[in-house]
């Protein structure tokens, strides 16, 4: 058998980002939960997040953020050997959003499956790309993170919903003379699995109809419209705690596994859960004052797979002289899981 022929270097190409045009002001969000606009700035740092018409679905922020970072990128859909698309939003378990992508992008038969790793995912996809085109299965590969969360979101449930925003963010990944993606830290902590998360609709479903049965009241079924989609749902003090202490650990091995000190970092890009622990984070990590901070959550809200690209292409959008230095990003989230490398920003 003739062998696949590894490569020694690989790099982020290009960046590309969606973000939907409809924006949600925390007065807004006051309509649903009791709250007020002083309270979630003071504990979360959100100001507005973006939100997805009903008519754009996952797969349609996806070919947008792909679209913008192949243009980025300089290459064509048709040379992509690979198409990764990290989301928990995506309304059908099965086909996948990345295969209904390859095909809007033209960009078959190139493989093309979903990375179900919530706020993590997008460094999950970035950490398989990197190894497929090392590896020389493949020369490029395309990284989707993409959540359309207002689907899932229950607005009068007060733990995470006041948090969500929906969007894409996307890189194309492939071969470079100077490496530019480090060795990726990931892992999970699946002791804490019920501490953030997704309820099963089909579950709720259930009980609700054997509750109707053995009560003989099917209008109670009727009423009860909760029961057909699933919603989120968190333990915010277990996720937090969680969050500052061991995401902290994470992201100094990352550093380590590369090579670098926090000053060669041109970027610190964090998933974008919470303000607080973007701030305690940069903190542990004593960043000197020259490493800018991915603060997208403040008009963007959390956005799940879809925040570290979404963060790190505000970042250079308002500092185009970042390009070419490193950034850290790290995602962290349902599972528990998480995932962290440096790359070179393109």
């Amino acid at each position: 058998m003739t062998p696949t022929q590894p490569i020694d270097g690989t790099a982020v190409l290009g960046l590309g980002v969606h973000r939907p045009n409809v924006v949600v002001d925390n007065e807004q969000i006051c309509r649903w939960i009791d709250s007020s606009d002083e309270w979630i700035r003071q504990r979360t740092g959100i100001v507005t997040r973006h939100r997805a018409p009903a008519d754009v679905s996952v797969v349609d922020m996806a070919e947008a953020a792909a679209l913008d970072a192949l243009k980025d990128a300089g290459i064509e859909a048709s040379q992509l050997g690979a198409i990764i698309v990290s989301t928990v939003t995506h309304p059908y378990k099965t086909p996948s959003a990345a295969a209904a992508l390859a095909a809007r992008l033209g960009a078959t038969p190139a493989p093309a499956f979903d990375v179900s790793a919530a706020c993590a995912g997008y460094c999950y996809g970035v950490a398989q790309a990197d190894s497929l085109v090392r590896s020389g299965q493949t020369k490029y590969a395309l990284v989707v993170g993409v959540e359309k969360l207002s689907d899932i979101i229950d607005n009068h449930e007060r733990s995470i919903s006041f948090l969500l925003g929906d969007g894409a963010g996307a890189v194309v990944i492939g071969p470079s003379e100077t490496p530019g993606i480090s060795a990726s830290v990931w892992g999970s902590k699946g002791e804490n699995w019920e501490s953030v998360g997704m309820d099963s609709s089909l579950l709720r479903l259930r009980d609700a109809l054997a509750e109707a049965q053995e009560t003989g009241d099917a209008s109670r079924l009727l009423d009860r419209e909760e029961h057909l989609w699933p919603t989120l749902r968190q333990d915010g003090q277990t996720v937090f705690r969680w969050a500052v202490w061991e995401m902290a650990k994470t992201a100094k091995l990352a550093l380590e596994k590369a090579g670098i000190n926090p000053e060669d970092l041109s970027a610190f890009v964090p998933h974008q859960a919470n303000m607080r622990i973007i701030d305690e984070l940069s903190k542990q990590l004593k960043l000197p004052e020259h490493v800018l901070v991915g603060r997208d959550i403040a008009d963007a809200g959390n956005t799940s797979a879809a925040s570290i690209p979404l963060a790190l292409h505000r970042l250079r959008e308002e500092n185009p002289e970042i390009s070419g230095g490193l950034a850290l990003q790290i995602g962290f989230g349902a599972g528990l899981v998480y995932g962290a490398q440096v790359v070179l920003i393109p």
